[in-house]
């Protein structure tokens, strides 16, 4: 395969989930939030990234608190990555959190190692014939889709030097779709560096397929889906969820419904979130409702607050999911992990849309598998919630087996040990075989 060809095809790979039908068909506001419709606001922030973002971190000097030479990379693509792999961190000395040099990182920025995008300027050049080339590879969604394109130019580079200048020991991920995510596993795949990854939210049969030398995943769930996605590479163990460990004994057993959360996700309409929480101000003056949106959305929702004084706010950036929901007795939400998360903790969880995209209905296929019931009216959520005020059954955790691998085992609230046990086991191997 010719230089070009190679540069093109990579390029895809990296960009796989941008291309799907499924993020091709996303509602327009969600569309626009990541990619202007308009050909001409695509351009300006091409020019923005280029000239805010890259050339400033021409001038912004990098301090690293650890030594990234010859250590395990934990890297992280937001604040929930870094939630999901601390524990490696805590457990596995030589491990050190990495993360693009301007990547946002929530609350733990300044708890994480950058590494450099400077020179990602120098390979701008590439993009004109990248451009062509997914031109005729994908046709219009090439175009309609070149500022995400360019942004992802040189990352594969950048990452491949900055792997030769440290020559980390492993790098374990807990994001296998973004495309910064993708370039550094190619990176490494190139480079000779081995790869883990541990699962930080429930999956999609649109996600790429599993290409690491270690997986560790949740449940059975999680595999069903991969083998989906395609060919699975690598050695794969179910550990069950680690982030979940310190508070799967804190289920709530509160026989009714006193207090509801509601998540939201970046996709949900705005306009439906506030019919929600004026029903409910209506339905049920007495609950306390609590509101979280994803740590991820841009948008202001005091609006809310205007609207309904008594409503509580649990800000994302701030509060874990499972601090969250250890103060909820349900919850109602549309397509987000949290109705697992809900359900170990023995929170009565609700599906309930609040968007028309038919492209992501019951997603994560929580429904489906009966982990979660489904309101498809604002009467039939009144319905629900009724229910559990008179009996919240106790056991609506056991519901959870099939996400979760470990739930009922003697290893039930010890999937960190189980992970790191195994993590443990593989580096040296993998090291000692990747250095002959």
């Amino acid at each position: 395969m010719s230089y070009l060809a190679d540069l093109v095809s990579r390029t895809r790979d990296i960009l796989q989930l941008r291309f799907s039908d499924l993020f091709a068909s996303l509602p327009p506001r969600s569309l626009t939030a990541i990619s202007p419709a308009s050909a001409a606001r695509r351009l300006l922030k091409v020019l923005g990234y280029a000239g805010l973002r890259l050339v400033g971190n021409v001038f912004q000097p990098i301090r690293n608190a650890d030594n990234l030479g010859g250590a395990v990379w934990l890297y992280v693509v937001s604040q929930n990555n870094y939630e999901a792999l601390h524990f490696v961190q805590e457990g596995l000395p030589g491990s050190v959190v990495v993360a693009g040099q301007s990547k946002q990182i929530g609350r733990y920025n300044k708890q994480v190692n950058r590494l450099s995008l400077r020179r990602k300027l120098l390979y701008y050049w590439q993009f004109p014939f990248v451009i062509a080339g997914l031109l005729r590879r994908e046709g219009h969604r090439a175009w309609r889709f070149f500022d995400l394109i360019f942004n992802a130019i040189g990352y594969y580079e950048v990452y491949c030097r900055a792997l030769r200048q440290y020559r980390p020991r492993a790098i374990i991920f807990a994001n296998d779709h973004n495309d910064d995510a993708r370039a550094l596993l190619l990176a490494a795949r190139r480079c000779g560096v081995p790869t883990a990854y541990v699962q930080h939210a429930s999956v999609s049969t649109h996600f790429p397929p599993l290409g690491f030398d270690l997986s560790l995943l949740e449940g059975q769930d999680a595999l069903d889906k991969y083998q989906q996605c395609g060919p699975v590479a690598g050695r794969v163990e179910l550990v069950g969820m680690p982030k979940a460990d310190t508070f799967l004994k804190q289920r709530n057993l509160n026989p009714t419904v006193q207090h509801l959360g509601i998540a939201a996700n970046i996709l949900d309409d705005s306009a439906a979130l506030a019919e929600l929480a004026r029903h409910l101000h209506q339905e049920f003056p007495a609950l306390t409702v609590t509101f979280r949106a994803h740590p991820g959305d841009p948008r202001d929702f005091s609006f809310l607050l205007q609207r309904h004084p008594g409503l509580q706010f649990s800000n994302a950036r701030a509060q874990n999911v499972f601090e969250f929901l250890l103060q909820q007795d349900a919850l109602i939400a549309a397509d987000t992990s949290t109705h697992l998360e809900a359900t170990l903790l023995n929170v009565a969880s609700i599906y309930y849309r609040f968007n028309t995209h038919t492209g992501t209905d019951d997603y994560y296929g929580y429904v489906a598998h009966g982990l979660i019931q489904r309101a498809d009216s604002l009467q039939e959520v009144t319905a629900s919630l009724r229910r559990y005020q008179v009996q919240k059954p106790t056991d609506l955790f056991r519901r959870a087996a099939y996400y979760n691998a470990t739930l009922g085992t003697p290893d039930e609230g010890h999937s960190q040990e189980r992970a790191l046990r195994m993590l443990r086991e593989w580096l040296p191997a993998r090291a000692h075989s990747h250095s002959q």
